[in-house]
């Protein structure tokens, strides 16, 4: 039988990926690896968990915690966001808020609620490469968010209407972003908000590592900025994707989206569809875990996050030959570096597995067009000082050897 024949169209857009597949390195135990953006799991509230789950299985309540559950997501904990997203500036209710099986089904969604085939998408230029994964399976164009710059929103509707579509949305990683670590200043923000509003399109904003800041001074939310223009979140276009897989753990699978009432509405209809509700048991769990020792425990992760941030800074100075440049973040999870402009990351990665037993993602994974062949990305929230500081010394090396 030939499959092929029958697979939709979709399916050529979608590819494996890089990332989930250099994470098999990280059962090497000679492999120095900074390829998985994942939380060092040394770090996870395992007791808190262990309690939680206990008493969810309770007599009182595991007939709730294993019974099919409403498609919404279990309203204490969508009450306990509700508390988290007015502290961010975002007063909303329980009705703005839909849980789901991690932000990146949220990414899935809202990408299959908004794009038909030939829409166009503006993105990062690189962007996370989860999104890519999402937004590729509705067939859709890329156009490169620019949010600082001066391209009118008239030439952006323009490209789209050549390319036999039309904007849908703008999609930003807003807090020291995948796979960048940068952050969007509040005057990019704004310039966000202000070409979403001329081209009538939505703004989804990856939230994923808000509460992993550790210098500077905290910038709200695009969805706070709107709100502060328009007055309420109903008013709004802002779509906002948050996560508990890079504070609390990524296992359980529990992400959320607050945004409009009328668009979480029509997203209920596709959760319905897709899976009924998310997880309950595991619903319950983070309920407990995050009223427990969610302020604790992201204080800890900051401070454990930052000396590893700064380790790894100190290294690359330390160790990278002239003509390597990288970010500086201010929080999250990734450095940036970007090599000469004639290295490529994808050879360099090959020497450095060979000849330093060293792994990172090649960058050009995050560019839709899969330029930024000369970067790459390094994750250091899994490796402790002293491995930073030898993976650097080794990462120096493979760069001196190809130069």
């Amino acid at each position: 039988m030939n499959w092929q024949e029958i697979f939709a169209t979709r399916m050529d857009r979608m590819q494996a990926s890089e990332i989930r597949e250099l994470l098999k390195l990280l059962d090497q135990p000679d492999i120095i690896s900074f390829a998985g953006g994942i939380p060092d799991p040394a770090l996870f509230p395992v007791q808190a968990f262990q309690e939680a789950m206990t008493d969810a299985l309770s007599p009182a309540q595991s007939s709730a915690a294993l019974q099919y559950s409403v498609s919404e997501g279990f309203g204490p904990l969508r009450d306990w966001i509700v508390d988290e997203m007015a502290a961010l500036g975002v007063p909303c209710t329980r009705d703005n808020i839909l849980i789901t099986s991690g932000s990146q089904q949220a990414l899935d969604y809202l990408g299959k609620l908004m794009l038909s085939p030939n829409d166009t998408a503006l993105i990062g230029w690189p962007t996370y490469l989860g999104a890519l994964g999402a937004f590729n399976a509705y067939e859709p164009h890329y156009d490169r968010l620019i949010p600082r710059g001066n391209r009118s929103a008239e030439d952006y509707a323009k490209t789209a209407k050549d390319n036999g579509g039309r904007v849908k949305f703008a999609y930003a990683s807003v807090d020291f972003a995948n796979p960048t670590g940068e952050t969007l200043d509040r005057a990019a923000r704004e310039n966000i908000l202000d070409l979403a509003d001329t081209l009538d399109i939505a703004v989804i904003e990856d939230s994923a590592y808000q509460s992993l800041r550790f210098d500077g001074d905290p910038i709200p939310p695009m969805l706070a900025l709107e709100i502060a223009r328009k007055g309420s979140i109903n008013e709004c276009r802002t779509l906002y994707c948050g996560s508990f897989s890079k504070t609390l753990a990524p296992g359980l699978r529990v992400g959320w989206i607050c945004g409009a009432e009328p668009v979480i509405s029509r997203l209920v209809l596709m959760k319905q569809a897709a899976d009924l509700h998310s997880s309950t048991l595991n619903q319950m769990a983070i309920n407990s875990v995050a009223r427990s020792v969610f302020t604790d425990h992201t204080a800890n992760l900051r401070r454990v996050y930052r000396l590893r941030r700064d380790a790894m800074l100190t290294a690359l100075k330390e160790h990278m030959p002239d003509g390597v440049e990288w970010t500086k973040p201010e929080g999250g999870m990734f450095v940036w570096v970007t090599l000469p402009k004639d290295m490529d990351g994808a050879a360099l990665l090959r020497h450095a597995l060979e000849t330093q037993k060293l792994a990172f993602v090649p960058g050009q994974a995050f560019f839709a067009d899969r330029s930024g062949a000369n970067t790459l990305r390094l994750a250091y929230s899994l490796a402790d000082e002293a491995q930073i500081n030898e993976g650097m010394k080794r990462l120096g090396a493979a760069i001196r050897d190809l130069a």
